[in-house]
């Protein structure tokens, strides 16, 4: 989508115009055309790569801000709200199918209550029915045939590198044997070595690692090529404050509180430049240090 400002006078023609095709016949003209002022671009960390390349060239005349990949840690602590913040957590991830690039992937809880809460998750996506989405089901379809069959690949990687199935698995969910569904998933006992802990699966999968003291939690929260955004569950605020500052995520979300008001985006693999609040403002403006005169502001 490409954003003009109506010229003085005119009507609104111009002000969106929609051009659909493929990356390479309409994403990589674009991309590297001059005339376009700013690219603003949601979507996968290798076509982010390819976009800021062909933009590159253009050096001033076209800035790029990017929300990519995410791979994001949530850390459920050690007290009593442990269980409640397992189940939400395993919930949370199978909203939108899975679909969502700042998903609490990687769920982090005490190594000594993996196995309390391998029962808990595997209650939870036991009970998340899986069917045509206009039927105010939790979860759709895992997108279209070639996502489908990465989604499936990555399952069974999980199972062949030692990964513990706890809920779900390859194949398609009972009584649905047409289109792309996937069923939630749930790993344990996973290593962050293992490629479903280091991957974006993009599909309703989570995997649980445990955790020694919450320096290793953080340890391993930060141990990945992504930050888009972080989760930490536990009902003492100051606490859950204290671990959410040392991840390394553009937003860290606490106990699932969320304000659409607050900046998003994340660093490392994730992108660059913010997206929503302030700070996503800034980012389509062009300072300008031609002094400010009333006659100049009239005459604009």
């Amino acid at each position: 989508m490409v954003r003009r400002t109506a010229s003085s006078g005119s009507d609104s023609a111009r002000v969106c115009n929609l051009v659909q095709g493929d990356g390479p016949g309409v994403g990589v003209p674009l991309a590297g055309h001059p005339d376009v002022d700013m690219i603003s671009f949601t979507g996968s960390t290798c076509a982010g790569i390819d976009i800021a390349r062909n933009a590159a060239p253009t050096v001033t005349t076209t800035r790029v801000t990017q929300e990519l990949g995410g791979k994001s840690p949530n850390i459920v602590l050690d007290d009593e709200a442990f269980a409640e913040n397992v189940g939400k957590g395993v919930a949370t991830m199978m909203g939108n199918s899975g679909q969502t690039y700042s998903a609490p992937s990687r769920m982090r809880v005490p190594a000594a209550r993996m196995d309390e809460a391998i029962v808990i998750a595997r209650g939870t996506a036991s009970g998340i029915t899986v069917g045509d989405p206009q039927g105010r089901l939790r979860e759709g379809t895992g997108g279209l045939g070639a996502q489908f069959e990465r989604i499936q690949a990555l399952i069974r990687k999980g199972i062949d590198e030692g990964a513990t199935l706890v809920a779900g698995g390859p194949g398609r969910p009972d009584g649905l044997e047409r289109g792309y569904y996937v069923k939630p998933t749930v790993f344990a006992r996973v290593t962050n070595d293992m490629t479903v802990a280091r991957e974006e699966i993009f599909g309703p999968v989570v995997t649980i690692l445990g955790y020694d003291s919450v320096d290793h939690a953080v340890e391993i929260a930060n141990d990945t090529e992504c930050g888009l955004a972080g989760f930490v569950a536990g009902p003492d605020l100051e606490k859950a404050r204290a671990v959410a500052r040392r991840i390394r995520a553009g937003r860290v979300a606490i106990s699932d509180a969320l304000d659409f008001g607050c900046l998003f985006g994340g660093p490392k693999k994730s992108g660059n430049g913010r997206e929503w609040g302030e700070f996503g403002f800034h980012e389509y403006l062009e300072t300008n240090d031609t002094p400010y005169t009333p006659e100049a502001a009239s005459s604009g």
